[in-house]
């Protein structure tokens, strides 16, 4: 047959007989193919980015797992060493509460916007909870594992490779648990084993790998080490993608050279100092390490299939605060709250001779106008302030609010 040529519609005409005949023929063929497509759509798992698209809206994460440093410890430092003490917590918690600052760090208004309860620390034993996650990050934690020059300096034992080790083994602890036999405790007390692929996976560290390189090697040398931290960061993510997790929140790590700390102990030459009197060139290696953070994670999006990575950009918020502190409302944002940091050094809650004196580290009468709490850290304030602008996701790459943080905006 020539299909190419003019079709003779009255020879191929048999009536209404016919006609019926071929709508029947139709309609079965339709149905096949929609019963098949829908047998075959049963017996795959969907992604997750299929899962968004069916269930919009907000992720209703029923967990979070932290994995970071002192910017956002809840207590597992406080925990496995000594106790902080007042008055770090005092201002929102009204005792200690294992954070370093006085009330609430930025991974407890995640907590909050997701409906959640505050992370226990997973290094803390008494009165903890981890139905809804746990946190892994201790404060002087590094990315880089610790070797003696870096535990020599003060940091933790407790570096990212840890951490994962850790929730390696707290997943399937819980899950040998669950094998077991379900009990009040467990059921109460512990995430269930589908919540691990469920949840948001949150990682901010990377400060203490910069500050330890600018206290021991040149800025030309903690550049050259970089590309290596960011490698142990994309092998975190990597590993926890393989243990299941799907939906990561990511910050990069904030302007160092804008704190006290280093303001005081790197005193910027005026060519070195930048519009806000932070340390131009420490800042300068921060950015270099988030550039390259970025174009890290862009990388693993499609390395991870399934995965749904979101890059923070807390650097933004935190820089932002700074140069705009009297228009925000906040003090000098070079000065801090609690301790001495100078000609000598009183930890805040602390107390140390001095000139045969004892000095104790205490806070300021009014923490809410100061960005920095103890010369290092943020205050609750602060915090509060950073986590506003972060979790709407105006500062994030792709820019979704935290609430959607399991969808990818591509396929949305």
């Amino acid at each position: 047959m020539d299909w190419a040529g003019p079709i003779n519609l009255g020879r191929r005409w048999r009536g209404p007989w016919a006609l019926s005949k071929i709508v029947e023929a139709v309609a079965v063929v339709f149905f096949l193919v929609v019963g098949f497509s829908i047998f075959m759509s049963m017996g795959r798992p969907k992604t997750l980015s299929q899962i968004a698209l069916s269930h919009p809206g907000h992720c209703n994460f029923p967990a979070i797992f932290n994995f970071g440093d002192s910017n956002s410890d809840t207590g597992g430092k406080s925990a496995a060493f000594s106790r902080l003490l007042s008055p770090n917590g005092d201002t929102f918690f009204g005792k200690p509460s294992g954070r370093y600052c006085d009330g609430q760090v930025v991974i407890d208004f995640i907590a909050e916007k997701l409906g959640l309860p505050y992370l226990s620390a997973y290094l803390d034993s008494i009165g903890t909870n981890f139905r809804h996650g746990a946190n892994f990050a201790t404060a002087g934690s590094t990315i880089q594992p610790v070797d003696a020059k870096i535990f020599e300096m003060g940091f933790s034992p407790i570096s990212l490779d840890i951490q994962l080790s850790q929730f390696e083994q707290f997943k399937a602890r819980i899950i040998e648990l669950y094998k077991e036999g379900r009990s009040s405790y467990v059921e109460s007390s512990l995430p269930r084993p589908e919540d691990f692929s469920k949840a948001l996976y949150t990682l901010d560290i990377g400060q203490n790998d910069l500050h330890g390189g600018f206290s021991s090697m040149t800025e030309k040398q903690v550049l050259a080490l970089i590309p290596n931290i960011i490698n142990q960061v994309a092998q975190a993510v990597e590993k926890l993608y393989q243990l299941g997790a799907r939906s990561f929140w990511i910050h990069n790590t904030g302007p160092i050279g804008c704190l006290p700390f280093a303001v005081i102990y790197y005193p910027p030459k005026p060519e070195n100092m930048d519009q806000s009197g932070c340390v131009k060139s420490h800042n300068e290696v921060a950015k270099e390490f988030n550039r390259q953070l970025q174009e890290r994670v862009s990388r693993l999006r499609v390395q991870l299939p399934d995965s749904i990575l979101t890059y923070v950009d807390i650097f933004s918020a935190k820089y932002t605060l700074i140069s705009e502190a009297k228009k925000l409302g906040f003090t000098n944002p070079h000065g801090y709250c609690c301790g001495h940091i100078g000609d000598y050094s009183v930890e805040c809650g602390k107390k140390a001779m001095v000139n045969g004196t004892e000095v104790t580290g205490a806070s300021c009468s009014n923490p809410s106008v100061y960005i920095s709490w103890d010369g290092v850290h943020y205050s609750h304030a602060a915090n509060k302030w950073i986590a506003n602008q972060i979790l709407n996701g105006s500062l994030s790459n792709p820019p979704i609010p935290i609430t959607d943080a399991c969808h990818n905006p591509v396929n949305s």
